[in-house]
């Protein structure tokens, strides 16, 4: 038998070094004063500073981005993916009112390429500066015979920090709390399943294609911003389930909510997927964001001064809604 090596077998681990040594420029353009240790050891290190709180508590997320993945291969594009890798962890800490402090990803492949993997970490070191935390470690897996080819998948995972007494977990809201919706900037990361169903591959290579795959919304530093000017009772990030299902996760058993599906234009891009799909509304309501993002749950005497807030911060958001008695339900309203 002719002799065998690992990189016969497929995994070329010099090539996994050089991948690695190119890309530690774009990993300590997202270091904080707090993290220690050098790139490249077997952990990461992360001194908190928490003497500013009198009962610190660590909030944790994990999330992928699913087939988005398959957009971005079609369109041969792969320097936004990253983006909404981490915007699906630190969007889920940061509802809590957590500060996310520091983030690693998983990246398996079929082959190693290490410039769509370098396109890959641009897009997951942009955007945890824009979440202003660190990407303290991670892992490149080269798995040929699980992943075709140069197939991929992202995993993330957020670290991020909160005083227990400041937790935002919509236990104080009450009926007539209003809901304010923060824009979507498009399709973010769920639903895509589905819009590969409507869509042809060629509008998906082309500028159908371009639209669905615009990153997903960074929303850490407009709402760490808002819970220092204004009580915020509940936040909740619309992905998977969409209003309806995702609303539910943040309020009291007794208290549902009234959607006014009127309160905001929802962009053209759902309805041509409505439309072409024959979707029933409640269904489009169920998979996609429809436009919000981010829900924000406030007392009515606050309401000016979130909107306020949040559009000077460059957030187009919209009064979409009021938290009401009920089964826990989300109610789509009409006027």
């Amino acid at each position: 038998m002719p002799s065998i090596s690992y990189k016969k077998a497929g995994v070329d681990i010099d090539k996994a070094d050089s991948f690695i040594s190119g890309i530690k420029p774009l990993l300590r353009s997202t270091m904080r004063p707090e993290v220690l240790g050098q790139i490249g050891g077997f952990s990461g290190f992360f001194k908190p500073r928490l003497g500013r709180m009198k009962s610190p508590v660590l909030v944790s997320s994990t999330d992928g981005v699913g087939t988005k993945l398959l957009i971005a291969d079609l369109q041969d594009r792969h320097d936004t993916i990253g983006i909404d890798l981490v915007a699906m962890c630190v969007n889920d800490v940061v509802v809590t009112g957590a500060e996310p402090l520091f983030f690693l990803d998983y990246i398996a492949v079929g082959s190693l390429d290490p410039g769509r993997l370098h396109e890959v970490m641009k897009g997951i070191t942009e955007g945890c500066r824009q979440a202003g935390c660190a990407v303290t470690g991670g892992e490149t897996a080269e798995l040929p015979g699980m992943y075709a080819g140069k197939k991929m998948d992202l995993a993330g995972f957020c670290v991020g920090l909160v005083d227990q007494s400041k937790i935002i977990n919509g236990r104080t809201c009450r009926r007539g709390d209003v809901l304010v919706g923060l824009a979507s900037s498009g399709l973010h990361s769920n639903g895509f399943s589905l819009v590969r169903k409507v869509f042809s591959v060629d509008e998906l290579k082309g500028e159908i294609g371009r639209e669905v795959l615009k990153p997903t919304s960074i929303y850490v530093g407009p709402l760490l911003g808002l819970v220092k000017r204004v009580k915020v009772k509940a936040m909740a990030h619309i992905t998977g389930g969409g209003l309806l299902d995702n609303l539910p996760r943040v309020l009291p058993a007794d208290l549902g909510a009234d959607i006014r599906i009127s309160s905001w234009s929802v962009p053209a891009l759902f309805r041509t997927i409505q439309d072409r799909g024959s979707v029933e509304e409640r269904e489009m309501f169920r998979t996609f964001n429809m436009g919000v993002g981010m829900v924000v749950a406030v007392s009515r005497r606050s309401l000016s001064k979130t909107l306020d807030y949040l559009n000077e911060q460059g957030v187009p958001s919209w009064e979409i809604g009021e938290i009401t008695a009920g089964c826990h339900e989300v109610k789509l309203i009409e006027r």
